[in-house]
């Protein structure tokens, strides 16, 4: 396996020791962060252990985390200690920690690390992409009629299912991870900040998916109907 992957893989157990025993736990606390999104003391406690870990294990390495900024640097780990914290606030179990690692501005790996619902999906360039220890790839699906989609906007969500087979919105980080599993053909996500997708990213690819930008917004499919799925939006 990748070494840097590998240590990934390190860093996503140590996160889950510590997010998984503050899920639905009676104590969280929660507060509204400038940005008017909400941020738990298991989303700070996570990053800041992330970073001291790094820090410490590697450290040339520098960090971009939502909580605390970014230190710049050409080798550079992307960290989102909580994707979902609506979702982990309130007791459902869709959240993930997502830990990237940039190396020269390219994405080398990812890892995607969902200990509430029992999964785990990573990749490293040119290695596949694995979830629970078994490869994963995206769907043969080729048509849009046979296709399902999820969309994190209601507006998208309307707008795409008349065309599709099965439509829902599943959203965050779930919905790219299916897409790269072949359960999903595609997923139509928000504007997102790089920690929200740099994970997701050699993941999908490596699944045999592609990744874009439509509208400013975040799109994954199965490569076989990405210019489908664009030119859906853009009618």
């Amino acid at each position: 396996m990748d070494a840097d992957l590998a240590y990934a893989l390190e860093l996503a157990d140590a996160a889950d020791t510590l997010t998984l025993p503050r899920f639905r736990a009676s104590d969280l606390r929660v507060e509204t962060k400038p940005d008017l999104t909400p941020v738990t003391d298991a989303d700070r406690a996570t990053e800041r252990l992330l970073r001291e870990r790094i820090a410490r294990d590697r450290p040339g390495d520098s960090v971009l985390g939502e909580e605390e900024g970014d230190d710049g640097g050409l080798i550079r780990w992307i960290l989102d200690p909580i994707d979902g914290t609506r979702n982990f606030s309130r007791g459902i179990p869709v959240w993930a920690t997502l830990i990237a690692l940039e190396r020269d501005g390219q994405i080398v790996c990812g890892v995607v690390s969902a200990p509430a619902l029992g999964r785990r999906w990573w990749a490293a360039r040119g290695e596949g992409a694995f979830a629970n220890g078994s490869a994963i790839g995206v769907s043969s699906v080729g048509t849009l009629a046979e296709a399902s989609v999820s969309c994190t906007y209601g507006r998208d969500l309307a707008q795409v299912e008349p065309f599709v087979w099965h439509a829902r919105g599943l959203g965050d980080f779930w919905q790219h991870m299916l897409v790269a599993e072949g359960a999903l053909e595609a997923g139509i996500d928000a504007q997102l900040a790089l920690w929200d997708h740099a994970a997701l990213e050699p993941i999908v690819l490596e699944a045999g998916g592609r990744i874009g930008d439509m509208s400013g917004q975040f799109v994954s499919t199965n490569g076989r109907l990405h210019e489908e799925v664009l030119a859906a939006f853009s009618a």
